[in-house]
């Protein structure tokens, strides 16, 4: 199976606070832009943050994985192993304030993962793993 890159836009309520970690703290090349919107890069994948005015906040949403408390909705990509090591050690030296610090998920089992979580500075949750054998990312 061919994997295609998707697109996917998400609401901030600080258009440059979030460009700037989009870009500075994950390393993401900036794209096209306006007053309203930027095109990141995002691992190969199209992602657009949108300008949308801040709310009022709201109880977030959680499910327990792995006895863990994981934000829904989230997003993410999965990274080669090597480099899910390499990158979670980056945000560790920028201070990232994780929400599941990164751990091995499911170890000896099937679909073992390396994961992360963490928010942008407008609250929107992301996650990143890595599989240790990239043939179970669907195992049941």
């Amino acid at each position: 199976m061919t994997v295609a890159p998707f697109h996917l836009a998400i609401p901030v309520w600080n258009l440059e606070l979030c460009r700037t970690f989009y870009r500075d703290v994950l390393g993401c090349d900036e794209g096209r832009h306006s007053d309203h919107w930027v095109d990141f890069n995002f691992f190969g994948h199209q992602l657009v943050i949108h300008f949308k005015p801040k709310e009022d906040e709201t109880d977030l949403h959680v499910n327990k994985v792995d006895g863990k408390q994981v934000p829904v909705p989230h997003f993410g990509v999965i990274l080669p192993w090597h480099d899910f090591e390499t990158f979670s050690e980056q945000l560790k030296h920028q201070n990232i304030d994780f929400i599941i610090e990164p751990y091995i998920r499911f170890e000896g089992q099937i679909g073992e993962q390396a994961t992360m979580f963490f928010y942008d500075p407008s609250g929107n949750a992301l996650e990143f793993k890595a599989f240790k054998d990239t043939s179970q990312i669907f195992a049941k």
